[in-house]
C-alpha cells in the first residue's frame, strides 16, 4: 500500500506544468528576490538553448507540435522576468549577479555599447529571423491547407491499392492535419515574439528614464551616477532578456523552414554540404588567389585555402574508396545471382479481385485529371459491406497494352470474369424501355445486363436526357458491372482469411456466441461453406449474430452444410424477401406441380458435394420448358421471378434450376414469414 502512494513524476507532469504556468502569472505580482531572480534568468537561458538544439535534431515538425503554445509560455516568462527585474532595478538599484554581470562584463561597463548592442539583437530578431520565420510559417501553412485534398485523395488511392491498411491511412490523415494545424499555429505564434521585441524596447527606455528620476529623486544621486547606474543595469536586463528571445526566435525559424527527413539537421548539413568535394576545391583555389593581393590579409586566407584543400582531398578520397567497395559488393552480388536460381515465389501471387484496363481508360484512374475510379471503387467496397455483409479486399488496377485502347478486364484469382469498352469523354445512353435510341453515336450493348446502349458525345448527352433515355457516365458503366460482378461471385471471393475477419468483427461485441460456436461446435471451413451457400444464393450475411446463434443451436445436431444452410435460411426469412414484396407486403411466386416435388423428392442422391436430383434428361428438359414459359407469362414484383416449394427439395431444385436459370429465387414455405401474403401467379407442370 505505501508504494501505491508515493509520487510519480511521470504521472503527474501535466500538474506541474499547469501550476509552473500559474506561477509565471503570479510573478508578475508578487515581488522576487535578487537571488530567485537569478536563478529564473539562468533557467530561463538554458531552457532557451534546449528549445533551439531540440530543433536541431527534430527530422519532422510534428516531433515538437507543441512549440506554438510553447512560444507563447516562453514569452509570457520572459515578460515576468522583465517585470520583476523592473521592479528591482528601479525599486532598489540593482538587479541581481546576471544582470551586474552583463551590464559590466559583456559590454565593458559601457552603457553606451550595451545599449547598442542591444539594438542590434532585437533589430536581428524583429527586422531578419521573427519575420522571416512568421512568412514562411504564412506560405508553408497556405500550401498545406491548398495541398490537403491531392494529399487525401493520394492517402485513399494507396488504400484503395492495397499499398496500406486502413489503420496507416487513418494515421496518415491524422498526421496530415495534425502537420496543417502546426503550420497555422506557428504563423500565429510568430506574432509573440514580434510582440516581444517592442515590449524589450519600451521596457528598456522606461527603464534608463524612470531609473534617473528615481535615482535623483529618491537615492540622491547626480544625473551622471543615475544615468551610469540605471544605464548598465537596464541595458544588461534587456541583453540577459533578448538573447533567450533571439534563441527561440532562431529555433521558430529552423522549424518551420525544415523539410521532413530522416535525420536530423547537423547529419544533414554535414552530409549536403560536403557531398560535392570539388566545390571545396574550387573555393580552395579562389581563397588561394586572394591572399596573393597585396592589401588582403596574408595569412588568414591562406589558412582558409589550405583548409578547404585538405577537406576537398579527404573527401575525394573517402569518395573513391566508396565506389571501391561499392564496386566489390556488386560484382559478388552479380556472381550470387548468376550462380543462385532466380526467385519465382512472388510470381505465384493471385490478386482475389482485379481490374485491367486499355490504355485509353488510364485518366479515368489518374486522380490529378479529375479521375474518380479509385474513389468509386471504394465506395463499391463500403456498398458490398453494408448490403451484403462481406469484406472486399483491396482490388488491384493495372493497365495491360494487351488490351484494346478502350476495353477493361475484371479477373477474380487471375481469372477473366467479365469484360466491356467504355469511351472516355462519352456518355452511354441505354434503351431499357427498347423503343429504340434515335441518337447517333457508336452503338454498343450495355455490360451489365446486356441492354442495347449507345455511345454519345457529351455535347448530346442533354438531348438524350430531355428524350427520357437513360445516360450515364464510363466509370459508372464500368462500377456497375464491378459491383454486379462482385455479387454474383461473392461466394469465390470468401475465403477462409475473409472469414477469420468478420469473426474477429463479430467477436468484440458478441463474444459469446462466437466462444460458443467456434472451435466446439463447428470449424472455420464449415462456417466459411455455410455463408458461401447463403451468398451464392445472394443472401446477405451481414447479420452474423443471428446466422452463429442458429449454427451454434443446430450444429450440435449435425455437421450437413446443406442443411445448416437452409436452418440458417429459415431464419433469415424477412432479410430473404425484403426485396421481393410489394407495398402490400405480398409475394408473387410460382409453384411446382405436386407431381415434380414428388418425382424430385423421390430422385434425391447425397454426394460429398451435396444434394442433387437423379433426373433423366427429358425430364429434366420439360421442366425447364415449363418455368421459362411461366416466366414470359408472369408478372413479379421488381422483376425477380420467384418459386415456391417444399423446404425438404429446395436446395435441390436450385441446383438443378441455377444453371439456366441464374436470376431464379427458390423459397420454402418456412422462409416466408408469416405477415406476409402468397399471390400464386402460375405453376410449373410437365
Amino acid at each position: 500500500m505505501a508504494n501505491d502512494k508515493k509520487f510519480n513524476l511521470s504521472k503527474s507532469t501535466d500538474i506541474i506544468v499547469a501550476v509552473a504556468v500559474i506561477l509565471i502569472v503570479l510573478m508578475i505580482i508578487i515581488p522576487l528576490k535578487t537571488w530567485m531572480l537569478d536563478i529564473l534568468l539562468a533557467f530561463n537561458l538554458s531552457f532557451s538553448l534546449t528549445i533551439m538544439l531540440l530543433t536541431m535534431f527534430t527530422t519532422e515538425v510534428l516531433e515538437f507540435s507543441i512549440f506554438p503554445t510553447l512560444l507563447l509560455i516562453t514569452t509570457l516568462f520572459r515578460l515576468g522576468l522583465n517585470i520583476s527585474s523592473t521592479r528591482l532595478i528601479l525599486g532598489q538599484a540593482q538587479g541581481g549577479k546576471i544582470i551586474e554581470a552583463f551590464g559590466n562584463f559583456v559590454v565593458g561597463g559601457n552603457y553606451v555599447v550595451g545599449f547598442i548592442l542591444f539594438i542590434i539583437i532585437v533589430i536581428i530578431q524583429f527586422v531578419v529571423i521573427t519575420n522571416g520565420a512568421g512568412r514562411v510559417a504564412e506560405v508553408a501553412a497556405r500550401f498545406t491547407l491548398d495541398a490537403m485534398p491531392g494529399k487525401q485523395m493520394s492517402i485513399d488511392a494507396d488504400l484503395n491499392a492495397g499499398i496500406i491498411s486502413e489503420a496507416e491511412a487513418k494515421d496518415r490523415r491524422k498526421k496530415l492535419q495534425l502537420e496543417a494545424d502546426f503550420y497555422g499555429a506557428m504563423d500565429g505564434a510568430s506574432k509573440f515574439v514580434k510582440g516581444d521585441a517592442i515590449a524589450g524596447i519600451v521596457i528598456v527606455v522606461i527603464n534608463i528614464l524612470g531609473g534617473i528620476v528615481i535615482g535623483i529623486l529618491f537615492h540622491n544621486m547626480s544625473a551622471m551616477e543615475a544615468l551610469t547606474r540605471y544605464a548598465l543595469l537596464t541595458v544588461g536586463d534587456g541583453l540577459v532578456s533578448q538573447i533567450p528571445a533571439l534563441l527561440i526566435s532562431t529555433a521558430s525559424g529552423i522549424i518551420v523552414t525544415r523539410s521532413a527527413s530522416d535525420t536530423s539537421f547537423g547529419k544533414e548539413f554535414t552530409k549536403q554540404i560536403t557531398s560535392y568535394p570539388k566545390v571545396l576545391a574550387i573555393s580552395s583555389g579562389i581563397l588561394f588567389l586572394l591572399s596573393l593581393i597585396p592589401s588582403l590579409p596574408k595569412a588568414a586566407f591562406l589558412f582558409m585555402s589550405v583548409l578547404c584543400g585538405g577537406l576537398s582531398y579527404f573527401l575525394i578520397k573517402e569518395e573513391k574508396q566508396k565506389e571501391a567497395i561499392k564496386e566489390v559488393a556488386m560484382t559478388k552480388n552479380t556472381k550470387v545471382e548468376k550462380s543462385e536460381p532466380e526467385n519465382v515465389i512472388h510470381l505465384l501471387n493471385v490478386e482475389p479481385l482485379e481490374i485491367e484496363i486499355g490504355y485509353g481508360l488510364i485518366p479515368l484512374a489518374d486522380m490529378a485529371n479529375g479521375g474518380d475510379l479509385l474513389d468509386r471503387i471504394a465506395g463499391v467496397r463500403r456498398q458490398c459491406a453494408i448490403e451484403m455483409g462481406i469484406i472486399v479486399q483491396p482490388i488491384r488496377i493495372r493497365d495491360n497494352l494487351q488490351l484494346a485502347t478502350n476495353e477493361y478486364c475484371i479477373k477474380i484469382k487471375g481469372i477473366p470474369v467479365g469484360k466491356g469498352e467504355i469511351f472516355c469523354n462519352h456518355y452511354l445512353a441505354i434503351d431499357a424501355t427498347g423503343e429504340g435510341i434515335n441518337i447517333d453515336g457508336i452503338k454498343t450493348v450495355e455490360p451489365t445486363f446486356g441492354l442495347p446502349a449507345v455511345w454519345i458525345p457529351e455535347s448530346r448527352k442533354e438531348e438524350a436526357e430531355f428524350n427520357g433515355i437513360t445516360v450515364v457516365d464510363p466509370t459508372t458503366v464500368l462500377v456497375t458491372h464491378l459491383t454486379e460482378i462482385i455479387k454474383s461471385h461473392s461466394y469465390e471471393l470468401l475465403g477462409r482469411q475473409e472469414v477469420k475477419m468478420l469473426i474477429d468483427n463479430l467477436k468484440e461485441n458478441y463474444s459469446a456466441v462466437v466462444e460458443e460456436l467456434i472451435p466446439n461446435i463447428l470449424t472455420l471451413g464449415e462456417i466459411q461453406k455455410v455463408l458461401q451457400n447463403l451468398l451464392k444464393e445472394r443472401v446477405p450475411i451481414r447479420d452474423l449474430v443471428t446466422i452463429f446463434e442458429t449454427l451454434a443451436d443446430n450444429g450440435v445436431n449435425t455437421k450437413d452444410v446443406e442443411l445448416l444452410t437452409e436452418y440458417v435460411r429459415f431464419s433469415l426469412g424477412r432479410t430473404i424477401c425484403k426485396n421481393l414484396v410489394d407495398e402490400n407486403n405480398c409475394i408473387r411466386v410460382l409453384t411446382l406441380h405436386p407431381e415434380i416435388e414428388q418425382l424430385i423428392g423421390d430422385s434425391i442422391q447425397k454426394t460429398y458435394q451435396g444434394s442433387y436430383p437423379a433426373l433423366d434428361p427429358d425430364t429434366t428438359k420439360r421442366i425447364f420448358e415449363s418455368i421459362k414459359m411461366c416466366i414470359e407469362t408472369s408478372n413479379f414484383n421488381n422483376g425477380q421471378p420467384v418459386v415456391l416449394c417444399s423446404p425438404r427439395i429446395r436446395p435441390v431444385f436450385r441446383k438443378l434450376t441455377e444453371i439456366v436459370f441464374q436470376n431464379l429465387t427458390v423459397l420454402s414455405m418456412n422462409e416466408i414469414p408469416t405477415d406476409v401474403q402468397i399471390e400464386t401467379v402460375g405453376m410449373v407442370a410437365i
